[in-house]
C-alpha cells in the first residue's frame, strides 16, 4: 500500500532534522513552522473499492500525535459522506520536535546557543550553519569558547601549545580539535590575525601564530674527510631545517633515499652524504640554497607513487636525477615484484623519456597489474655496481 503512513511523516520530519534545518532555524529564529508534510492517500476508486481498508488509514492518521490533519468531505454511494485526510500539517518546533523525539537534544543545543550568545555571539553565525556539528561538541563547547577567548585576546602569540595557559584545556584538547577551531577561529578573529595561505590540520600553528615542531632532516655523512663530528666512522645525524640549511659540508653528491635500512647501509662514498627521505615533503629542504650546486640522486620504489615523488622533487632541485628507478633495474629484480595499493594516475611533466615510458608502462598496466618494485627489494651487489658506475 502506497498511502502515507506515519512512519513516512516522521520520515519528512527527520530530513529536516538531518540537514541540520530545524536546529539552524533555533539560532536565526526564522521557524520552519507551520509546515505542511506531503500526503499520498487513496484515489476515487480505492475509496470506493477498499472501504475498510481507507477507514483504518484514516484513524491511524487522526489518532498520530503531533500532526494536525486537515480533513475534505468524500462522498460513498453506499456509506454516505466521510471525511478524509487532504494535508498534514506539523504546526510548531515542539510538535517537530516530540515527533521525532528530538527534545532533549534540543535542550542540550539551547543551552549552546545561550553560552555562545553569551560569550562570543559572532559564532552564532557558524552554530547557524554547522548546528548537528555543534550538537556533538556540546561536551566540549566551552573550552572551544575558552580557546577562542584566549586567541583573540593574543593574537598570533608565537608561543608552542603547550604553552597555551587556559584553566581546563591542555595542548592534546587543541590538537585533537585543530579542525573545528580553525573554523571557530576564522569567524572570530580579524583577517590580519590568521595566515590565510596556510591551511588544514597540520598547518594550524602557522596559521594562527604559533611555534610549531622543527621539521627535522636525518643525514648520512657518507665520506670520513667531510664528517660533522670527529671520532666515529657512522654518523647518523638529525636536523632541524634551518641548521640543515646552514651546513657546510663540501661534498658535491646527495643521495635521497625513501628506506630507512638503505640510508643506514649505503656505503661510503667520496664527497657523498644521503639523506632519509620523506615521500612528498620536501619542503624541508627548500631554504638549503647549497643542494643547488650538489649533484642530487634521488632513489624511490619503482612505481607510480615513485615516479611521482621524483617529479615533485624537480620542481624545487631541477637537477634531481634518478637513481636504480630504471627498467633494467626492474626486469631484473622480477622475482621480487609487488603490487602497489594505490596507483596514482596523474600527469607527471618533470620526468625524463626513458622515466615517462617506464612510468606510462606502470600506469596504463602494461607489464603487470599495479607493478611495484620496492627498492629494499634491490640486490645490494647491484647497488654498489650502480654506485661505481656514478664515479
Amino acid at each position: 500500500m502506497s498511502w502515507t503512513q506515519p512512519a513516512d511523516l516522521r520520515a519528512q520530519v527527520k530530513k529536516l532534522w538531518d540537514s541540520g534545518a530545524l536546529l539552524s532555524s533555533l539560532v536565526t529564529g526564522a521557524s520552519l513552522f507551520p509546515k505542511r508534510l506531503l500526503l499520498k492517500g487513496p484515489t476515487s476508486a480505492e475509496m470506493a473499492d477498499r472501504f475498510d481498508e481507507v477507514r483504518n488509514w484514516i484513524g491511524t492518521l487522526r489518532g498520530l500525535p503531533h500532526c494536525r490533519v486537515e480533513m475534505r468531505e468524500f462522498r460513498h454511494r453506499v456509506f454516505g459522506a466521510n471525511a478524509v485526510p487532504q494535508a498534514i500539517w506539523i504546526d510548531s518546533d515542539e510538535d517537530a520536535l516530540a515527533l521525532i523525539g528530538k527534545r532533549q537534544e534540543v535542550a542540550r543545543f539551547t543551552l549552546l546557543i545561550e553560552m555562545t550568545r553569551m560569550r562570543q555571539p559572532p559564532l552564532l553565525a557558524w552554530l547557524a550553519k554547522r548546528p548537528l556539528r555543534a550538537l556533538a561538541l556540546v561536551d566540549e563547547w566551552h573550552r572551544l569558547l575558552e580557546i577562542v577567548a584566549w586567541l583573540a585576546c593574543h593574537p598570533r602569540p608565537d608561543v608552542y601549545l603547550r604553552q597555551v595557559d587556559i584553566p581546563g584545556v591542555h595542548s592534546k584538547f587543541i590538537e585533537a580539535q585543530r579542525s573545528v577551531l580553525s573554523e571557530l577561529l576564522d569567524s572570530v578573529l580579524p583577517p590580519e590575525a590568521f595566515d590565510s595561505s596556510a591551511s588544514g590540520a597540520s598547518q594550524f600553528c602557522k596559521r594562527y601564530g604559533f611555534c610549531d615542531k622543527p621539521l627535522r632532516i636525518r643525514l648520512r655523512v657518507l665520506d670520513p674527510v667531510h664528517a660533522l663530528l670527529p671520532g666515529t666512522q657512522i654518523q647518523d645525524i638529525s636536523l632541524d631545517a634551518d641548521s640543515f640549511a646552514r651546513l657546510d659540508t663540501h661534498v658535491t653528491r646527495v643521495f635521497i633515499t625513501e628506506n630507512e635500512i638503505n640510508f643506514l647501509a649505503f656505503p661510503q662514498l667520496k664527497d657523498s652524504l644521503v639523506i632519509f627521505g620523506a615521500g612528498y615533503g620536501f619542503e624541508m629542504l627548500r631554504n638549503a640554497e647549497w643542494l643547488a650546486r650538489c649533484r642530487i640522486h634521488y632513489w624511490g620504489d619503482i612505481d607510480t607513487h615513485g615516479f611521482a615523488i621524483l617529479d615533485q622533487l624537480r620542481s624545487q632541485f631541477d637537477q634531481v636525477t634518478s637513481f636504480l628507478m630504471d627498467r633494467r633495474t626492474l626486469l631484473a629484480f622480477e622475482a621480487q615484484w609487488g603490487e602497489e595499493a594505490r596507483p596514482t594516475l596523474r600527469n607527471l611533466p618533470r620526468l625524463n623519456s626513458d622515466e615517462m615510458a617506464l612510468y606510462d608502462d606502470l600506469r596504463d598496466n602494461r607489464i603487470r597489474k599495479n607493478l611495484r618494485l620496492e627498492q629494499e627489494r634491490i640486490g645490494f651487489n647491484w647497488v654498489a655496481s650502480a654506485l661505481l658506475a656514478l664515479r
